[in-house]
């Protein structure tokens, strides 16, 4: 299966500058509520000292934002004593009805309040006065967004409404440290920030059809922050392959494999793919071995339930000349693949290759 470009992620936030970091940081004092109108719920109009409250940041427009509802909803109920509130910010148009009536639409499955961000008449939602001072002064503008606020009216957490569960049981538990996070979150910005501008040039240097100068970018960059070894070690091994730097791009992937991209399934098969995928059939040398150990620990991970793994396994496995084992491992990515018409005709037209002994793309 081809190997998808590299991501950074759902993470699309705006990060301050790196020397004076956001206005609005865990362990401040949280901002005012100003909403325009409450769609459901009891209105809030102060935070209360003596409640817990986690207000969600999201839009109608925003998939995402969508798939967090129902969890958020199970939240509310298991903990009662928390004030949820979902606050609509940034809609794609200024008449927000349309949020009361997907609320309305939504009835129980949205068991949370629900209120609308204060935008001024004949602005642009992107005036409002939450999406301002507590969105853009945090650095962030991805939905969902969600922040917890303790009982001392203070900020103890900013981040991914889908991954709250655990953050709120540790506040709630008074096992959380709200200094170590703050902390950590200005470490994860340098890094995140460093990310985003590596792919802005890695992107530039694909469109010019010259990626051999980004090998020595991503080594810089892994130098200064390791971390972002595991978003584009994959990607530099790609990059030596192109410039036939074969010896030193097979002992690169081969430690990627064992170490910082050793439990990254989507990786991992890309790594898998890169040596053996038709468009690189051209490679003066294809380190099969590499392959195979790549695509085994994918497959591992996905427990065999991925056929876009399958699939690279068993092309592995053909151009090692173990025709047997491709068809059989072939022949479940392509059971798996039924319900993808696109997918499921690319790997049956390789099974049928399999088949006839001929192997596909030559």
């Amino acid at each position: 299966m081809l190997g998808s470009l590299l991501l950074l992620t759902q993470l699309a936030l705006a990060l301050p500058s790196q020397s004076e970091g956001p206005a609005l940081q865990p362990g401040d004092a949280a901002p005012a509520l100003q909403v325009k109108e409450w769609v459901k719920g009891e209105p809030v109009k102060n935070l209360a000292r003596d409640r817990v409250h986690v207000l969600v940041f999201w839009n109608t427009w925003s998939k995402v934002s969508q798939t967090c509802i129902p969890r958020l909803t199970e939240l509310q109920k298991l903990h009662a004593d928390v004030i949820f509130m979902g606050v609509s910010v940034y809609e794609h148009e200024l008449d927000q009805r349309m949020v009361a009536s997907f609320v309305k639409r939504m009835g129980d499955r949205m068991g949370y309040r629900v209120a609308l961000d204060d935008v001024p008449d004949g602005q642009k939602t992107d005036q409002g006065a939450m999406w301002k001072t507590w969105m853009l002064a945090s650095g962030t503008t991805t939905v969902p967004t969600a922040f917890v606020v303790d009982k001392s009216g203070k900020i103890a957490w900013i981040g991914n409404a889908g991954v709250i569960d655990q953050v709120l049981e540790n506040i709630l538990a008074g096992k959380w440290d709200t200094a170590a996070f703050r902390k950590q979150k200005a470490e994860d910005d340098v890094w995140l920030a460093a990310a985003f501008k590596l792919q802005d040039e890695i992107d530039a240097a694909i469109k010019a059809g010259n990626t051999k100068p980004m090998i020595a970018a991503i080594d810089e960059a892994i130098t200064r922050l390791p971390r972002l070894e595991a978003l584009f070690g994959s990607k530099r091994f790609e990059f030596l392959l192109e410039a036939k730097e074969y010896v030193a791009a097979y002992a690169y992937a081969s430690r990627l494999v064992d170490g910082a991209l050793k439990d990254d399934a989507t990786k991992l098969n890309n790594i898998a793919w890169s040596i053996v995928g038709p468009e690189n059939k051209d490679l003066e040398t294809r380190d099969l071995k590499l392959a195979l150990r790549a695509a085994l620990r994918s497959n591992e991970l996905t427990k065999g339930k991925k056929p876009g793994v399958l699939d690279t396994l068993a092309k592995v496995y053909f151009e090692s000349g173990d025709t047997a084992k491709a068809i059989e491992i072939q022949t479940q990515a392509v059971e798996l693949a039924k319900d993808d018409p696109e997918a499921l005709k690319e790997f049956q037209g390789r099974l049928d290759e399999y088949k006839k002994g001929k192997p596909a793309g030559k």
